[in-house]
């Protein structure tokens, strides 16, 4: 399983979110999943949303990732003026 784990700095606007959601489960071959980060056992946390992009494999990742439904949906992203950090994540 590949997963591209993105975490936002600040929640973005959530009927915002809501649409933007959809344009990420649009992706082929993905499962997508997204939630507020509300804590940390630091305190508060240092980011606010969090996004898990779920492929089945590496192969399905890169269609995925290089398909015109994700490049829609990292432009969308990009309007909120929020910083956001990706990671790419092969978990067991």
């Amino acid at each position: 399983m590949v997963k591209a784990v993105v975490l936002w700095e600040r929640a973005p606007d959530p009927d915002w979110y809501g649409r933007h959601a959809e344009l990420c489960k649009q992706v082929p071959g993905v499962s997508f999943r997204a939630g507020r980060i509300f804590g940390s056992p630091a305190g508060e946390p240092d980011r606010q949303q969090y996004a898990e992009f779920e492929f089945p494999d590496r192969a399905a990742f890169d269609r995925g990732m290089g398909s015109p439904e994700m490049g829609a949906a990292v432009e969308d992203a990009q309007t909120q003026g929020i910083p956001f950090h990706v990671y790419f994540v092969e978990a067991a």
